[in-house]
């Protein structure tokens, strides 16, 4: 296969040659072509995708990303536009639709044939991010009182078209779901079974209105390929299936890997992204942060005359901060990860403070112990810590503890608040919850300092 791609990328992609090798594209894999289409500049995208086949062209536009299908989109002629939106599965043309403005959806529906505009009408009107968007009709739907003989000669006739036969759907008159079926489970029962004598009436449903991220953890819990979509009245209005639930989850999962990062998510691939767009996107957590990190600098400036008397509390400092910074980041992590994969619910805030208060206790220790051993080493070889170098041994000791303390909670805690307040957990990100703790981690070593260190340095 990487072969036959290498092939392709050498292709000579000329105008005059275009019809001599459009043999050899349309012999390519759908995926190959978009890999060659994409990596091609805007002329020749256009020489490539006119090469194919009508019918190749179609599986082709559907592994395009949105910016090469909107260019190619609007280069075609009328007649190849009208026939490849027509063409189009139900669903991809939705996700496709969904990205433009209003006033291009309202012109390019004027392309669709009654039924499909009627149907892609109907998609778009469910609300955004919901399943309604991402279901498609195509799908085999039988009854109850047929036998697997009438079964199977349904499907011959009718599932050519459909979105998948691995799962057939068994309905009553008014459509309302009653079971769903493998089609392994026609293949090798009798003929003359009857589709109800096979059912066990279990089956897992999306309804219409939920969002796209509880659909993805439906597909993750349950290993579908594919799961029916119903009304609050139970009738099957649709199916989704695993592959359009692999790009959301991966659009999902991006998105809160940005923000993790404090990064707004990108919209287009990182190379894709204009670059002013890619500043903008990056600019304001960077001058939320800075505005947080303006605040670490208030507080030095409250214990000025403690490091005025004990300057050596200074040099601390940046190792204290950090170390707290970086445990609310792993728990913040942790949490925020644990909480998109539905290992955790809000209800057990309680089981997570309770254990992060003891790693936060068990981590704090081991790097004190590191610090405090740090500082006596240093101390049996320089005089740089001073006649109370044991002081300052015991301040850092215990205030890495309260340190990292303070961050596992703050870290920990943090998101699943911003989840019960209804924004996205992702929003606590790293750089916001080291911001956080940096502020409070230094109020916390300085308090801890003029305890340990009075009458003696302060």
């Amino acid at each position: 296969m990487a072969q036959k791609n290498g092939n392709l990328q050498n292709l000579p992609i000329h105008l005059e040659n275009i019809w001599e090798i459009s043999k050899q594209l349309n012999l390519a894999s759908p995926v190959e072509l978009a890999d060659l289409i994409e990596s091609k500049d805007d002329k020749e995208q256009i020489l490539i995708f006119n090469a194919l086949s009508p019918e190749k062209a179609v599986t082709v536009f559907e592994y395009l990303p949105f910016k090469i299908q909107k260019h190619l989109l609007h280069a075609l002629p009328t007649e190849q536009k009208a026939f490849l939106l027509n063409a189009l599965s139900p669903d991809d043309r939705t996700s496709f639709l969904e990205e433009l403005p209003s006033d291009q959806v309202t012109q390019l529906l004027k392309y669709l044939s009654p039924a499909e505009k009627t149907l892609s009408l109907k998609l778009l009107g469910y609300p955004e991010y919901s399943v309604g968007r991402l279901m498609t009709p195509d799908y085999i739907s039988i009854k109850m009182d047929w036998t697997v003989k009438e079964v199977l000669d349904f499907i011959r006739t009718n599932g050519r078209d459909t979105e998948t036969v691995n799962v057939i759907y068994a309905v009553d008159d008014q459509g309302v779901l009653i079971d769903d079926f493998r089609i392994r489970q026609f293949l090798f029962a009798s003929l003359t079974t009857k589709v109800s004598d096979l059912a066990d009436y279990k089956f897992v449903a999306l309804n219409v209105d939920d969002d796209e991220e509880k659909a993805i953890k439906i597909f993750r819990r349950y290993d579908r390929v594919a799961l029916p979509v119903i009304d609050a009245n139970k009738v099957l209005l649709g199916i989704v299936t695993i592959d359009d639930i692999i790009d959301i989850a991966v659009e999902e999962d991006t998105e809160d890997i940005h923000m993790i990062g404090g990064v707004e998510g990108l919209s287009e691939t990182y190379m894709q992204t204009p670059f002013f767009q890619l500043i903008r996107k990056r600019i304001g957590w960077l001058i939320i942060l800075f505005l947080g990190e303006m605040l670490t600098a208030s507080a030095m400036g409250y214990f000025q005359d403690e490091i005025s008397k004990a300057v050596v509390l200074a040099l601390f400092v940046p190792l204290i901060i950090s170390s707290g910074g970086n445990a609310g980041s792993q728990a913040s992590t942790l949490v925020i990860r644990a909480l998109a994969l539905d290992e955790v619910k809000l209800r057990d805030w309680w089981k997570i403070m309770r254990r992060e208060v003891f790693s936060g206790l068990l981590l704090g220790t081991v790097l004190g112990v590191i610090g405090f051993f740090r500082v006596s080493l240093w101390s049996q070889f320089s005089n740089i810590y001073g006649a109370h170098w044991l002081l300052i041994a015991i301040t850092v000791f215990l205030a890495l503890i309260g340190v990292v303390l303070w961050g596992t909670i703050i870290g920990s805690m943090l998101p699943i608040i911003l989840k019960r307040c209804g924004f996205d957990p992702a929003v606590s990100s790293t750089p916001f919850v080291a911001t956080l703790v940096d502020v409070t981690g230094l109020i916390i070593y300085f308090s801890i300092a003029i305890v340990v260190l009075q009458g003696t340095l302060l």
